[in-house]
Parts: C-alpha cells; structure tokens; sequence
C-alpha cells in the first residue's frame, strides 16, 4: 500500500507510508486490532471547506487502503447552531470528492445510551451536578500556571447528583443553571480534565429529535462514546485534539467499553484563507459574498462551482501530506493541482475578452470555411472540432500595439503573426476614430499557410486566437480571483478584522465571445480558453445567456504582483 487516497490515473501516488499508517500497521502486526473501522464526524453547522477535505480523504482512504470500512457520523450534539441543510451539503460533498460511507450515523442516535451512561458515572462516584453558572465555573477552573479549585456541589452523594440529574432530564430547571460535570481533577496540568462539563441544559428544537431532549451531551462526551459503539478502530482527530485524548481515554476506561485509539494529525491551512466556520459564516450572513458556494469561498461546494475537480482536490491533499507539525500551505499549490488535472482532461476553447474587429481586405466576400482545431493536445482520443473562419474576425485588444516595441511578438502594424488553427496575416492598416483610437485592424492572410497544411517555408514569432465575429457566441464571464488580499487574514492588526483584508477585485464580471462550440455546453462542463485560463459553464447559465466563472489563470500571477507590492 503506497496511497491513502482513491486510486486515479490522475493522481501522484506517495512514495512511503506516513506515521498514521506506520502506526496502524504497527498494531497490526501485533494483534491489537483485526482490521481498520474509521469515521469522518463533522458537526452540521455549516459547509464542509478545503480544510475537510484532508480529512474525508485522510479517514476514507485509510479504510480503502487497508479494505476496511468508513463510517460518515454526524456530531449533532448542538441543536442552536445546526440544520438539515447542512447535513445534506455535507453529504453531498463527501460523494463529490469521490468517497461513498460504509454507514452513516448520527450522534443523537446514541442520545439514549450516553445518558443511561451518564448515570452509571454518576453511580460510580465519577460525575456529579453542579449548580455553578458558565462564569463561575471558568473561575473555579483555573489557568494553566494555577491549579482550579472544587466545586461547592462536587462532594454530594452519588443518590443525590442521579435525583437531579433525572430533574435536568425532564426539564425541572432552567437553562444554563445546572451541569453534569465528569469528577476528575482540579488539579491536573491538563485543563481539560478539571472537572469537564458532560451535559448542559439547553432548550433547542433539535433538527431530528425534535424537543424530545432538553439537555445535551457535550462534544467530548458525546465523541468518544459515539466512537466506541460503532466499532471505531482509530479516532483520526487534528492537532487542537490532542490534550482533550486524555479525557477521550478516561471517558472509556471509566465506562470499561471499547476504546478506539486516538491520532492527532496536522490540520490544512492555506494563505489567503480563512478556516474559521465562524469567519465563514460571517462573510455569507454580511453578504460579503454570494453564498456558501460563492466560488470564492474556500468551501468544498465553492470550490465545486469554481470549477475544481474531486481529482485535483484528492491530488492536493495527497501532495500536502500527512505530518504532526501545522504548518501553512501556499495556496497556489491547490491552484496548480487544478491546473495540472484540468490541463489533461479539458477541451480547448478560443474566447476572445475585450474584442477589438480584424478585417481580411483579401479574404473572398461572404465565404466562410471550416477549420481543424484539437481539442486537447495532451489527450489524443479528445478528437478535433471544426470552427468557422472568415473575413471578419474579433482578436483580443491586447494582442495588438500600432506601434509596438521590438520584442512585442503579437500583431502590430506591418508584422505579421499566426491566428491559431487558421492562417499567417499581415497587418498593412488600421482605422481609428475621430479621438484617433484603433477600431480596426486591416490584415491580408497567405493562403499557403494554413494550419497543417503549411508548405510555405514562412516562419512567425507570435501566435493568437480569434473568433469569426458573425458567427461569435456572446458569454458572461465571472473572472474570480483570491478572496482576500493579503496572505494571513486571520493576522490581528489593532483596530482591523479580517474583514479589512477582503480583495476588492476577488470579482470582475465582463462580455466575451466564444467559438459557436461553446453553445452545446452545459452546467459544471470545464474548458481551457486558449492563452487565458481555465473556466467553467455556471449554473447560472440559461438559454439566452452562457455565464463561464474562471478556475484559475493559465499561469499564477500572484507571485508577481507580490513581488511588486501590489497584492499585499
């Protein structure tokens, strides 16, 4: 076994096991587990971004490296801040990315055993009711440098903490007044286990159990145990996770069930970005973006309508790698996995953005021919397609100077370039308009230097795309670009939120024409528009109008920009 991920054509494969593995493998060899059961468990209070995506891949492609199984387990243990909604996105997007769960749970399936489970604690002498409100508590709990200090409630009789125990259950008291708190130590370096709080009282409509409940299991409650009765084999968590471990095992050994073994892992993150659900939220709440699925946003479902592939995501997880230590990846990485996968698999199309008239003064009046274009030059099988060609075409305004320098290897006055699959034009004149800018460009083509057919022996510098204007199909391009401006928006600057650093040019929508073969395309159909970037058909697209949102440019050119001062 070399790779984690699904197994694609397209994807690099690892070259060694990383320390997860190494572990898993470890235990094997000596007996204490007989095959590998994981699970993915978000929480249903939002969209899953980029950063999951390391883990759906991380928990599934564990299970398939080693033909075990995967389950898909919804934390719902806080009903204020979760909906259907986003259990259902959720879902959708772990299908997307290309894993499919052997069994799908949810945390409130197990609402009952937990709390038959927190009695048998309370029984035992290991958990306790505590009257103090969230202030008083975070008081008495300490800091990291001061040892906490008992509650006033902590001593009372096993009979007497299951009586109101049983009161919090059926909702004899009023929110936030009470808490069943684990009995641990006050004292321990680990603040985690000063006496952590198993379940508050809570009056929320939870999106399946209805109002059935009116106390909640915390998340370290919850987790472990959910865990344990599913069969879980390795609790695959990220680093943030690693002091609560203690407080996963005592849970378990305390209840003497199955215990799953926990590994903490680096978590993803990437410049320009932010993580935080909570961040996330705020931009869609503020309208700071169109949506969760805004191409913009780092979420799974943005990155879906951006364009991405599941390829080029399982790609990226899969160079990033594995390791212990968090660290910050380049975004441009996860850029350049979309280019490379999509530089394979897509179509060419010729687009022309910011069209300015090219007339051929030799061209016969009204014919028009067919012209051979590939498809994709790295996919043989992808086949050619015919565009029309004629007198009157639209070439970019960019691709043309009147007076240009010596090193400007596009069209100019007097020079000549090859329009790309069509012939070799020579520029002889322009016509401008009465402020004396350029509306048109005056060419004569060679006949002897048609595209694969060209015996002529003439040899040109620059190459272009165009598209015949008569038969030029109108298109609405959404050019997105980063969402934020600067590399960390998450840096804390006085009087500043990451709000602060938003692009204000993350979008810039303009008119383009396309090639008439870009009429036949539909929803999420991805292309390369030939010397500009790669781009996809967007949903938003209708009969009367193709809207195109750009993935990313040909080549990255941030860098640059940085390198100038401009993007940060």
């Amino acid at each position: 076994m070399t790779d984690t991920s699904t197994s694609n054509a397209n994807e690099s494969p690892r070259p060694s096991k990383h320390f997860i593995e190494q572990a898993i493998d470890a235990d094997l060899a000596a007996g204490k587990i007989k095959g590998v059961h994981t699970r993915f468990p978000p929480e249903p209070n939002g969209y899953l971004h980029i950063g999951h995506a390391k883990s759906i891949c991380l928990n599934f492609g564990l299970a398939q490296a080693y033909g075990g199984t995967c389950n898909l387990r919804f934390d719902d243990t806080n009903p204020s801040k979760e909906e259907t909604e986003y259990v259902e996105s959720i879902q959708d997007d772990v299908r997307w990315l290309g894993f499919q769960w052997d069994s799908l749970h949810y945390a409130s399936d197990y609402f009952d055993q937990l709390y038959q489970w927190a009695e048998k604690l309370v029984l035992d002498g290991l958990a306790y009711v505590c009257d103090l409100d969230a202030e008083q508590t975070r008081a008495y709990r300490g800091t990291l440098t001061e040892p906490g200090k008992n509650s006033p409630h902590r001593d009372r009789s096993p009979q007497e903490n299951l009586e109101l125990l049983r009161q919090m259950k059926t909702g004899e008291f009023p929110d936030g007044s009470h808490t069943l708190r684990a009995k641990i130590d006050m004292a321990s370096p680990n603040l985690n286990l000063r006496d952590p709080v198993m379940y508050r009282i809570m009056r929320a409509h939870h999106h399946r159990t209805g109002d059935a409940w009116c106390i909640y299991p915390m998340y370290d409650w919850a987790h472990g145990q959910s865990d344990s009765i599913e069969g879980i084999t390795y609790s695959i968590c990220t680093l943030e996770f690693e002091n609560h471990r203690p407080l996963y095992d005592w849970y378990c050994q305390s209840l003497e069930i199955h215990h799953p073994r926990q590994i903490e892992f680096a978590r993803l993150n990437m410049t320009y970005t932010v993580m935080s659900k909570r961040k996330l939220l705020q931009l869609v709440k503020e309208n700071h973006v169109n949506g969760w699925d805004d191409p913009r946003m780092p979420t799974i479902s943005g990155l879906r309508r951006r364009g991405y592939t599941p390829e080029s995501i399982r790609g990226f997880v899969t160079d990033v790698g594995v390791a212990k230590f968090n660290s910050t990846i380049d975004v441009v990485r996860l850029e350049n996995a979309v280019r490379e996968h999509l530089n394979r698999v897509a179509e060419r199309r010729m687009v022309v953005m910011d069209p300015i008239k090219l007339t051929i003064t030799n061209w016969p009046a009204g014919e028009v021919e067919m012209v051979d274009a590939i498809n994709n030059p790295e996919d043989e099988s992808a086949g050619v397609r015919q565009i029309p060609f004629s007198g009157s075409l639209l070439i970019s305004q960019d691709d043309f100077q009147e007076d240009a320098p010596r090193k400007f290897f596009r069209l100019k006055k007097g020079g000549a370039v090859r329009l790309r699959s069509g012939y070799i034009i020579d520029c002889h004149d322009v016509v401008k308009d009465d402020d004396g800018n350029v509306i048109e460009i005056l060419c004569t083509y060679d006949p002897e230097t048609k595209s694969g057919q060209d015996n002529s022996g003439r040899k040109v510098k620059g190459t272009i795309h165009w598209v015949s204007a008569q038969q030029a199909v109108p298109v609405t391009v959404r050019n997105y670009d980063r969402l934020f401006a600067v590399e960390n928006p998450d840096r804390v600057e006085e009087g500043k939120t990451f709000l602060d650093h938003l692009n204000p040019d993350s979008l810039s929508v303009t008119q383009a024409f396309a090639e008439p073969e870009i009429k036949s395309a539909t929803a999420g159909d991805r292309f390369q528009f030939e010397r500009l970037g790669y781009y996809v058909v967007d949903a938003d697209s209708s009969e009367s109008e193709l809207v195109v949102n750009r993935i990313v440019p040909l080549r990255d050119s941030w860098g640059k920009m940085v390198a100038k001062g401009k993007a940060n």
